[in-house]
């Protein structure tokens, strides 16, 4: 079993904005992030959040896994104005990226070598919308078209990482291990 993560990333510089969104996830929408009754009083969220550029802003969640992100990511995006881009990345075999805006699947690709998608019940995309991509990641043809012909689930995220100019390498899980992750992100309770 390799490493595994799952993050997501608002595309948006308003953090204050965020923050408001995110604390309205946590309240009136807890179950997508694991929790039965977000309104007893011995509940507190615990949400990690990360501007990791002007451009992108990094939420990490201890309920985060490759699946339960997606449910997350999408909810997140109707609370918001901004597109949200949701990544799991699961045994160095294969890394998702789905893309929501108003609480709907926009586009997704997944990243790893074709016995992964065979061995996994012939593993598909929900929905493809190159252009939606390129546009939200701000990144030409050509450079798109390198990019989405990745086979390599890992290569796929480093690409990714210098396209977005930010680290996806992230998990709450990773946090009291490691001192980078702890000086980037904040805990915000609520």
């Amino acid at each position: 079993m390799g490493r595994s993560f799952a993050n997501l990333h608002i595309k948006s510089g308003d953090l204050e904005k965020t923050l408001h969104a995110l604390q309205q996830l946590t309240k009136k929408h807890g179950a997508v992030l694991g929790y039965s009754d977000p309104e007893a009083p011995e509940h507190k969220a615990v949400i990690y959040v990360s501007q990791s550029n002007e451009y992108w802003i990094s939420v990490l969640h201890d309920y985060f896994v490759w699946g339960t992100v997606k449910k997350a990511g999408r909810t997140l995006s109707g609370l918001l104005e901004a597109p949200v881009m949701t990544a799991g990345y699961m045994d160095e075999e294969l890394f998702e990226l789905s893309f929501f805006e108003q609480g709907e699947l926009r586009a997704e690709r997944i990243f790893c070598e074709p016995w992964t998608r065979e061995e996994y019940g012939q593993l598909r995309e929900e929905q493809i919308d190159n252009d939606y991509i390129r546009q939200v990641l701000g990144i030409g043809a050509e450079e798109f078209n390198e990019f989405t012909s990745l086979t390599s689930p890992e290569r796929a995220v480093e690409q990714l990482s210098g396209i977005t100019g930010m680290t996806l390498w992230s998990d709450a899980e990773w946090l009291p291990y490691e001192e980078t992750l702890r000086a980037r992100f904040v805990a915000y309770e609520w």
